[in-house]
């Protein structure tokens, strides 16, 4: 499962074709993708029910929490998440939570954001480059202080529950839970601690230090996203793509990426919009034509992974979070059709959520809002 999103949304005009049903022909943005739009399926109408806030609803793209504006919000699991509790103990790492200039969409249990991971080098080295043996000492002993001090601090905790009232216990079982989460990532460190990481060809890659750069980080970070899952070194993987007031450095384009996504339907603006969410889509393209030509006992690494790509924002020009942006690519489904929902009264977008984690074998019938699944989707 890779789940990949753009923060400033994505011209609707561009994406969504004219037609529904597998006859429908390819929007420019789809165009993009080659002939790898026969496996993709491309929804517009959905959203999360109760999800607004503008900006702020990037907090509830994997969660469907609501309110995310509201100072009272508090945020739920994501869906990667849930997959990673149940398959993350077959692989070294249990997921991968990138971004290309800050930001996470990945939550735990306790509705913690977790740290995401912007340095492409620092990812590779961290999957592929092996230290010396001095230096795996210094790692395992790390991680036994760790686990020494994690000990420590919850034995304080028990003594210090016998005093607290209803509320306050609820919020202490909740920090053990998230104790007992830390623990067991312990262990499971120090296990991989002690195997020989994957070797590949490639190279570290140098980071793109031009922060405005959005297309050749992107690329970068699928570069190591590809890596990561044809070494089977994970197989969740989230990815928060930036989006700045800078201008993207493309031939065309001299406004800076989050003006040109509040467009007003400025022609001038739109022309360079689609110049720079076309790169998006290219690049989109290229890393899934790169795991549809991976072979693995049959079949491909796309078919065998789903990779989902959209916007918390239907339309970032009003902030509107209703009829979101969102492509499904391989994973195994019936793709190559565009799925119309009316956006005042849609499926909830939790309803794929629960597909895909059916998908991936976890016996989920909800997640969130999602109580069923979308109507026309297998």
């Amino acid at each position: 499962m890779v789940c990949i999103m753009t923060p400033l949304g994505v011209h609707s005009e561009n994406l969504f074709p004219q037609q529904t049903g597998r006859d429908y022909s390819p929007s420019p943005y789809l165009a993009e993708l080659g002939e790898l739009c026969s496996h993709v399926t491309v929804f517009s109408g959905l959203s999360h029910p109760e999800v607004d806030g503008g900006h702020d609803s990037e907090r509830s793209f994997l969660t469907a929490a609501p309110h995310p504006g509201q100072a009272s919000f508090r945020n739920s699991i994501s869906v990667d998440q849930v997959a990673a509790e149940q398959l993350g103990a077959d692989t070294r790492h249990a997921s991968l939570v990138l971004n290309t200039m800050g930001g996470s969409i990945s939550w735990a249990r306790g509705g913690v954001q977790i740290p995401g991971e912007g340095s492409p080098g620092r990812l590779f080295a961290k999957l592929f480059l092996t230290g010396s043996q001095k230096e795996m000492e210094v790692q395992l002993n790390r991680l036994r202080q760790g686990k020494s001090v994690l000990d420590t601090v919850n034995e304080q905790a028990k003594r210090f529950a016998s005093g607290l009232g209803q509320r306050d216990r609820e919020k202490l079982d909740e920090y053990f839970t998230g104790v007992r989460e830390v623990e067991e990532r312990f262990k499971k460190a120090e296990a991989w601690a002690k195997q020989p990481k994957p070797a590949v060809e490639a190279k570290q890659p140098l980071d793109i230090q031009d922060n405005a750069d959005l297309i050749g980080r992107t690329r970068l970070m699928y570069d190591v996203m590809g890596l990561a899952l044809e070494t089977d070194s994970t197989r969740i993987i989230t990815l928060q793509l930036q989006g700045t007031g800078l201008v993207v450095p493309i031939e065309g384009v001299t406004m800076d990426h989050h003006n040109l996504s509040h467009h007003g339907k400025d022609p001038e603006k739109l022309k360079q919009l689609a110049l720079v969410e076309g790169a998006e889509f290219k690049a989109l393209g290229d890393f899934l034509k790169r795991l549809s030509e991976r072979q693995e006992e049959g079949e491909t690494l796309l078919e065998k992974t789903m990779v989902l790509f959209g916007s918390n924002l239907g339309n970032a020009a009003s902030h509107d979070t209703k009829n979101m942006p969102i492509i499904l690519a391989g994973g195994g489904f019936n793709h190559g059709q565009h799925l119309g929902f009316d956006a005042a009264k849609p499926p909830p977008l939790g309803n794929l959520y629960v597909q895909m984690l059916q998908q991936l074998g976890l016996p989920v019938d909800t997640f969130a809002s999602g109580k069923s699944s979308i109507p026309g989707f297998h």
